[in-house]
């Protein structure tokens, strides 16, 4: 039998009305959720760490406890470490997340990803501010993901340079003197041919404008020729050294093993998605 258009019309509406009402309410239920900022939890979880105290990262309080509960509930937390402060115990707890999804390597860093920190969420908590470095692509010859190369492009309109590269991310045991640096993304060595010192410290600023923690690095520090050394402050596949230098960087140091005094231009210090929203 065929309807009347009327009825048709009544019909389909009748159809639809309940799955679009079942739309809206996940929706909402979703937004119900508590929000974990994914911006503020990397950057504790490079930071906390590298603390000589338990003081905690500004704005990230509320956003790593919801993490750590999550870990705590999973059985991967002791209760007395959920306590807003993203340290090494967290940060190992969360790497052991990583590895209970399958994933190894960078992708087990202990900094909280995309996918893993959804993962960790579903039901729980919803992510905002979400942070990702993008594909692998190659700049100067050299491997290293897009955020990384946005990040630079844009240091190099600030210092009007173009900045080449000496080494790239990704790189694993392919730099014997930088520790492992290198071998997650996130990391440069930029050349100093041609620079004078005014011209490096120019350089070195606006890296570290754009988001970067970034150093001149000279012979008498260690085996290694003039070069610039940057590190793109939370980017999540960075390796571990890179993220204890990121963390260092927050804190006034210069990046080293023996944790000096940082000796760089004085910039107030911002990552890639901060600057852009300045």
């Amino acid at each position: 039998m065929k309807l009347p258009s009327s009825a048709a019309a009544l019909t389909a509406v009748a159809l639809v009305t309940p799955l679009t009402g079942m739309s809206a309410a996940h929706a909402s239920g979703v937004r119900s959720l508590p929000a974990v900022n994914m911006e503020a939890t990397v950057k504790a979880a490079q930071i906390d760490p590298r603390r000589a105290d338990d003081s905690l990262t500004p704005g990230a309080k509320g956003s790593v406890l919801l993490v750590e509960q999550a870990l705590h509930d999973r059985g991967l937390l002791d209760a007395r470490w959920v306590d807003g402060y993203f340290g090494t115990t967290t940060v190992a707890a969360y790497a052991g997340f990583q590895r209970s999804l399958g994933l190894t390597g960078l992708a087990a860093n202990g900094l909280p990803g995309r996918a893993s920190l959804a993962k960790l969420g579903a039901g729980r908590f919803r992510v905002t501010a979400v942070i990702t470095p993008g594909a692998r692509v190659s700049v100067d010859g050299f491997a290293v993901n897009t955020r990384t190369r946005d990040m630079l492009a844009e240091a190099e309109r600030l210092t009007r340079r173009d900045l080449k590269l000496d080494q790239g991310s990704y790189n694993p045991g392919g730099d014997p003197t930088s520790a492992g640096t290198h071998d997650g993304g996130g990391v440069l060595d930029i050349s100093v041919k041609g620079m004078n010192t005014a011209t490096r410290t120019a350089v070195v600023r606006g890296l570290r404008r754009v988001g970067f923690a970034a150093w001149v690095r000279d012979p008498r520090q260690d085996d290694w020729p003039w070069h610039i050394h940057a590190v793109a402050i939370s980017d999540t596949d960075l390796s571990g050294q890179a993220q204890h230098q990121a963390g260092d960087y927050y804190l006034g140091l210069n990046g080293l093993a023996g944790r000096g005094q940082d000796d760089g231009p004085k910039v107030t210090i911002r990552t890639w998605e901060e600057y852009q929203r300045r």
